[in-house]
């Protein structure tokens, strides 16, 4: 069609025809109008893609008619064709867009062929939980290779009410993009997550005392043997159909007491006791071997008191802690500690807290951090360094010796003189060798 500038009055005159077609600016090659069968109209852009005739020709959508001006869509299609001059292609680019994975879509296909394939399925599962939860509501629609650190610190910063969780997150999708450049879904190096300061965190690691372990072990006896009692809420329709209040007790068996006692005296995780098979017993050796845990293939060593406990144990399936089905591991240890904790009086203790007891009380000792880490199945030595300020036999030796001599030059205590150190007669001497 004969070219004229396309103006608001040029674009009313047209009408549909048997075929779609375009009509032209006379004043910017390449900006035009495209005109459907249905009568839908849109503003387009024509260039080819490289220099010479064989480059092929493209064409760009800038804008549908009626939702912006023509004045509008001229100024979009002049900055479109000036990125055409300096060599860009838009309409690959929005092509490559449109195909480009959303965080969701990475973040399925990280969680599938990464974290299930190399993390326990603990691991997997939190991971899971996080981006589902937590991250894909939020930006889970976004292309991935266009979040923005703006975008991850605004996630990062509305929950900041469970600082943990939330330390954690950005850790995971941080994980998820480091994954992403090395598969090529996003560039190389491209981490929105980078530089986002993590909320500080205060160690939770809660250490059972000596008299908090007697406590727990007065409790779990109680519990597999009388029973520990509990309370009913009267108000509720129920309660008549209760048992007396005498009656009122609850019985653990053999393998919760067992479970508890083996978290206690071996450091294990939660699940590495659930899932403990009897072919992974050495009883030879003393030796629980693992084919599988958090930190892949491990060896826990057991002493007397963890052997006792699994002699003593009735095997009731594959499983050293037998559940309710012969071939399923128990699922949790939730109601029996539940109990035995509120028994023992205990607050704000949790089960995964009867390992971090355990290692304490190998670091008061003074056995080395680096003995315990192994003791725990730890890959790395910075995992261990929690426990660090507990390790204080040597700085505890150091102090003494060194309050002893200060202690001795004041005259507050006697000691060989041969131990003494005379403060003021060293400061003479030094000010005479001047």
């Amino acid at each position: 069609m004969a070219s004229s500038q396309i103006t608001k009055r040029r674009i009313d005159g047209l009408k549909p025809q048997k075929t779609e077609y375009f009509v032209w600016d006379g004043s910017l090659p390449g900006f035009g109008v495209r005109v459907q069968i249905t009568g839908s109209m849109s503003y387009v852009v024509k260039y080819r893609a490289g220099s010479g005739r064989s480059a092929p020709t493209r064409r760009l959508t800038v804008g549908k008619v009626g939702t912006i001006t023509p004045d509008e869509a001229r100024t979009l299609a002049k900055r479109t064709l000036g990125s055409v001059a300096h060599g860009a292609d838009p309409a690959a680019q929005r092509a490559a867009d449109k195909r480009a994975s959303t965080l969701a879509e990475v973040a399925e296909q990280f969680l599938i062929e990464h974290v299930e394939a190399k993390r326990s399925a603990s691991s997997a599962r939190s991971y899971r939980d996080l981006l589902e939860r937590l991250a894909s509501p939020e930006i889970g629609k976004r292309k991935a290779d266009k979040i923005t650190s703006a975008e991850i610190q605004r996630l990062h910063s509305k929950n900041a009410h469970t600082p943990y969780q939330a330390n954690r997150l950005l850790r995971v999708l941080s994980s998820l993009f480091t994954f992403a450049g090395k598969t090529h879904v996003v560039p190389v190096g491209f981490n929105p997550c980078r530089g986002i300061e993590y909320f500080p965190e205060e160690g939770r690691e809660r250490y059972l005392t000596t008299p908090e372990l007697a406590q727990i072990g007065e409790a779990i006896r109680e519990a597999e043997t009388v029973g520990l009692p509990y309370t009913v809420d009267d108000t509720k329709p129920k309660a008549k159909h209760a048992p007396k209040e005498d009656n009122r007790r609850t019985v653990i068996g053999p393998h919760a007491a067992g479970a508890l006692r083996l978290l206690i005296f071996t450091g294990a995780r939660l699940r590495e006791i659930l899932h403990l098979k009897w072919d992974h017993v050495d009883f030879e050796r003393g030796l629980l071997l693992l084919p599988k845990s958090k930190t892949g293939k491990k060896t826990i060593v057991l002493n007397a008191p963890a052997l006792a406990i699994l002699n003593e144990l009735p095997r009731a399936s594959s499983f050293v802690i037998a559940g309710s089905s012969a071939d399923k591991p128990r699922s949790d240890l939730k109601k029996p500690w539940k109990a035995v904790s509120a028994y023992a009086g205990l607050t704000g203790v949790r089960i995964h807290d009867l390992r971090h007891t355990h290692a304490s009380v190998g670091a008061g000792a003074g056995l080395g951090l680096p003995i315990i880490g192994k003791l725990l199945g730890h890959t790395q030595s910075a995992t261990t360094q929690r426990y660090a300020h507990l390790d204080n036999d040597p700085l505890k030796k150091a102090s003494e010796h060194i309050g002893s001599r200060l202690a001795t030059a004041m005259g507050e205590v006697k000691a060989p003189r041969a131990n003494v150190t005379d403060i003021s007669k060293a400061k003479r001497s030094k000010n005479r060798r001047r």
